[in-house]
């Protein structure tokens, strides 16, 4: 009775075979799912439907026995799990013994051995009998594509779950595999292929006799030469392929003897895609390599990136070939060397010290800067390297300054020697005597020195960034050397307009060397600055003029400039505290007291003050804020030296606009303290702010009124109090943006909360921001709140700094992004023509800022917004969408191909620009475009070199420098080697 009841249960059904017989018969595609979904429900067995696929299996016919072992594959690659191990068995060998049937069944049963590839309850020692199966009985490079994809699965799958057993094979395995791959050409199966060399070598399979066998059917792609078809629905680009090659080729030492004669061949062609596909693999594999397998090859190696770099008229080949310089020397640096080993590091580097510094010395220069590239390249590979170099090269480029007078030719040799000297602070020494350059200190200050006072402000520049080199290597600056130094920065700072360039340059290295030297700078600058402080007071008092006016902002922003070392600020801070007294004196109506309110002298004094409290110390500060807040609050004096303060100072009842314009030094200290800094009368302080933010008659007091109380929201802890701050400014935010005089002000006020509570992700931002974007529609206001995405995505100077200890959150861009694009660009679509312009501005605005990696997956949907950007006839909307592209056609090809002929026709619109920026940005996006697919950018090669002809003669020199470069890529495009 129970073996006829198994016997009935195993029994197919009549529906069951109805199913089978309209698959196999009837070539009706529904029913394998049906019966899939059946066995997974335990309505059947996987037995039963063998049972029910017999007749079929055994057919003499063979495209009915395909069909048949096709509906059983489908349903064991959805029901695999279920299977038991007995039955994994009995399938197995039913699928092996398959893989001799007729051609035309052999996929399917590829794809029911992918199915039980994938089986838990697999026993051991079928994977490789599988694996042998295929090796022996099937031609993988006679299937289809899709059928060598699925034996490549099969592999893979094994190697994940059976590992062990599958080394059991020995070379075997790696022979087999090699024959599966000899001759494959789909770029889809390339890449599981690939990974499976890789996997090979990396997880230690034996290679056996057959390693020169496996280079050979990987190498044989090598380099790549793929582009993908319009529209290819799979992704595969070029780079895929080149990298995952690359990661064969240099995955192994085992290659080295075979790969670089390959590499230097490559080097040494004509194809610009193969030298620098070889230089790249070349860098990679140095990774890798020991000395031994470099020995052989470093003079061909040497000698081929040596012509690259002399010779190439590549900028992209120039630097691939100066980087694998760079990885060969690493390489030959780190390798352990046995007693007798001979030093391969030595000879490598006498060999490039001897082809090059011989031409640092030759007069007409022409080969300097190739020549200090590869020596740079190389000495930045390892102190040894570095020593080595710079021992042979420090003396003759000493020489050569001194030995020519023109200064175009001694900053070039400074140029160069800077970059030796920034190659020395990667490495630190534990003895200080030991170190290259204090053997040629006293000379090297000399040189610095003379290039500071000499007549060329471009000397003059090399020779600050110099000093700043000098002064980061410790205890080599003695201290006469530092007063020298001081003396020549305090010198530049005070330079005319026509120096701007040196000036920036000097008050950034002075900063730079104040925080390691504080003391030098204590003693022989701030005195100096003091002084000229008092002197510019006294001469402007006296209406001396502008030139003192000038000289008087240079000092306040040397001031600032140095406030980079607490004790330093314990100096300059109440140095400033005691200028601003003065300036409050009551005095006759003065060249001074004008100056001294001015935008430009109020910006250098808020600069001041805000990165001096950035470094105060934690009791300073709270003993500083007890005296700042009621001196601006109450008038409170009492602090000041000798009570001496003779006006009354209360900038928030104060009707003139003199005092009040001094509520940007007040935002500059609170706005800069640390967070647990208690502030006192903060509430009161924050209202006075709200009201001042809405006063209409001094927009520079209003405005630096939102930036403080926005700079305070922003650091507030949460709770009821910070609540009330916003309920306080969102009603005064609608009650000024209603008709009346104070709706800028009102506007500027909403803009600056908004950020606040958007760098800390504030609930509340939401509701500001949708109130903002519904300003766009605004006809006075619409422009200004475009303009203001900007604000929103950028980093502040002054406030809302991470320096000045804000809130930022890391990711802020991002969820700005996420959370309202879809906003704007719902509202482009809703709004008027005369109001679209607003919304592209504040779109480009946002789009500009964001991370890359962030806009490109959003970039399908939001391309043809940003290309009718370009057609809108406001230039910041043009440039922001331009700034945008550019990044996007070198990042993002196989989407921007896809509009490639809108892009060439308003790209080419915009080359005749009214604003130059436009154009600049135009023939800029015009020479990434050349990045796009050749095929794709042939048919217009005529049409654009005929239209970047006319910018060639436009008067600007800028444009017309951007249009040569731009015409000269899509001149070389397609030809050979490009």
């Amino acid at each position: 009775m129970a073996a006829a009841a198994a016997l009935e249960a195993a029994a197919p059904t009549d529906a069951l075979w109805g199913l089978v017989h309209d698959f196999v018969m009837g070539q009706q595609e529904g029913p394998a799912d049906q019966v899939a979904a059946d066995v997974k429900s335990g309505n059947y067995t996987v037995l039963q439907v063998v049972e029910a696929l017999g007749s079929s299996l055994e057919n003499p016919e063979p495209r009915t026995r395909a069909r048949g072992i096709q509906l059983l594959s489908q349903v064991l690659l959805q029901c695999h799990s279920l299977l038991l191990e007995k039955e994994v068995v009995h399938l197995i060998l039913f699928y092996e013994n398959r893989l001799k049937d007729h051609h035309l069944v052999i996929p399917s049963v590829l794809q029911g051995l992918k199915a039980l590839s994938l089986c838990v309850a697999l026993p051991p020692g079928l994977a490789v009998s599988v694996l042998k199966a295929i090796f022996q009985e099937v031609h993988v490079q006679s299937l289809p594509q899709v059928d060598r994809h699925t034996v490549y699965n099969i592999i893979t799958n094994f190697m994940r779950t059976r590992e062990e057993e599958l080394k059991g094979l020995g070379a075997d395995f790696t022979f087999g595999f090699i024959q599966v791959m000899d001759g494959e050409k789909d770029p889809r199966n390339l890449l599981v292929a690939f990974r499976i060399v890789h996997d090979l070598i990396s997880r230690d399979y034996s290679l056996g006799p057959f390693v020169e066998e496996l280079f050979e059917v990987t190498s044989c792609y090598f380099p790549i030469d793929f582009t993908p078809p319009p529209n290819d629905p799979y992704g595969i680009q070029r780079e895929d392929l080149i990298l995952s090659l690359r990661s064969v080729l240099a995955s192994t030492p085992r290659f080295a003897e075979f790969l670089l004669p390959l590499l230097i061949e490559k080097v040494d062609s004509e194809i610009l895609s193969a030298k620098l596909d070889s230089l790249q693999t070349l860098n990679a594999c140095c990774a890798v390599y020991r000395q031994k397998e470099l020995k052989d090859f470093l003079p061909s190696l040497w000698a081929s990136i040596r012509r690259e770099v002399f010779q190439t008229a590549s900028e992209r080949v120039e630097a691939e070939g100066l980087a694998a310089l760079h990885s060969l020397t690493v390489c030959l640096s780190r390798s352990v060397l046995s007693a007798d080993a001979e030093d391969l590091l030595d000879s490598f580097l006498s060999n490039i010290l001897q082809d090059c510094k011989h031409h640092l010395c030759e007069p007409d220069m022409k080969l300097v800067w190739p020549s200090a590239k590869l020596l740079q390249a190389a000495a930045g590979a390892s102190a040894r390297a570095c020593d080595y170099i710079t021992s042979n090269v420090l003396p003759l480029l000493l020489e050569q300054f001194h030995k020519h007078s023109q200064s175009s030719q001694r900053r070039t040799i400074l140029e160069m020697l800077l970059g030796f000297l920034k190659l020395q602070q990667k490495w630190s020494y534990e003895d200080k005597d030991q170190r290259p350059l204090n053997g040629f200190k006293d000379q090297l200050c000399s040189l610095v020195f003379m290039a500071l006072t000499g007549p060329s402000t471009q000397l003059q520049l090399v020779g600050i960034h110099t000093l700043t080199v000098l002064g980061a290597q410790p205890d080599l600056l003695s201290s006469e050397d530092l007063e020298l130094a001081v003396g020549h920065l305090y010198r530049l700072n005070f330079l005319e307009e026509d120096s701007q360039s040196c000036r920036v340059a000097a008050l950034e290295a002075s900063g730079t060397l104040a925080a390691l030297y504080p003391v030098a700078f204590s003693s022989h600058l701030v005195p100096k600055l003091a002084e000229e402080l008092r002197v510019g007071e006294s001469d402007l008092t006296r209406g001396d003029g502008p030139t003192q006016c000038s000289r008087h902002l240079c000092c306040l922003q040397a001031l600032s400039a140095i406030s980079t070392h607490p004790s330093i600020v314990r100096e300059t801070l109440p140095l400033l505290l005691q200028h601003l007294c003065q300036v409050n004196k009551e005095k006759e109506p003065s060249v001074l007291r004008k100056v001294l309110l001015e935008d430009e002298v109020l910006a250098a004094m808020v600069s001041v003050i805000g990165t001096a409290t950035t470094h105060l110390s934690p009791e300073l500060a709270a003993q500083s804020v007890t005296h700042i807040v009621p001196l601006f609050l109450d008038g409170n004096v009492s602090f000041l030296p000798e009570n001496s303060f003779p006006s009354r100072f209360q900038p928030f009842q104060d009707g003139s606009s003199g005092q009040r314009r001094l509520v940007a030094l007040l935002m500059a200290f609170v706005c800069s303290l640390p967070r647990n800094v208690e502030i006192p009368q903060l509430n009161q302080l924050m209202r006075e702010l709200l009201e001042l933010s809405c006063c209409h008659s001094c927009p520079f007091s209003s405005t630096a009124a939102a930036k403080c109380f926005a700079g305070l929201l922003n650091k507030h802890p949460a709770g009821q109090q910070l609540d009330e701050f916003l309920q306080l400014a969102v009603d005064k935010v609608e009650a000024g943006l209603g008709s009346g005089p104070c709706r800028s002000q009102a506007f500027t006020l909403l803009l600056w909360v908004t950020k606040a509570l958007v760098l800390r992700y504030h609930p509340l931002s939401s509701c500001l921001t949708t109130q903002l974007m519904g300003l766009l529609s605004d006809p006075e206001l619409g422009p200004a709140a475009a303009d203001g995405f900007s604000l929103l995505m950028s980093d502040c100077t002054d406030v809302l700094t991470r320096a000045g200890h804000a809130e930022v959150r890391i990711m802020f861009r991002q969820r700005f992004f996420t959370d309202n694009v879809p906003a704007l660009v719902q509202g482009f679509h809703a709004a008027p023509q005369g109001v679209k312009p607003n919304y592209l501005k504040g779109l480009s605005h946002v789009l500009n800022r964001l991370p890359k990696p962030v806009l490109l997956p959003e970039l399908p949907t939001l391309l043809s917004l940003l290309l009718e950007a370009l057609s809108c006839p406001d230039c910041v909307v043009q440039l922001s969408t331009l700034s945008c592209l550019q990044p996007l056609l070198l990042e993002a090809p196989q989407v921007m191909s896809l509009h490639v002929d809108t892009l060439v026709t308003k790209f080419l619109n915009l080359t005749s620009s009214p604003s130059m920026a436009v154009r600049i940005a135009a023939l800029q996006c015009m020479h990434a475009l050349t990045r796009l697919p050749t095929p794709v950018l042939l048919p217009y090669k005529p049409q654009v070199i005929r239209a970047l002809a006319k910018p060639l003669d436009d008067k600007k020199r800028l444009v017309r420098k951007e249009a040569v470069s731009a015409r000269g890529e899509w001149f070389l495009l397609g030809s050979p080697g490009s």
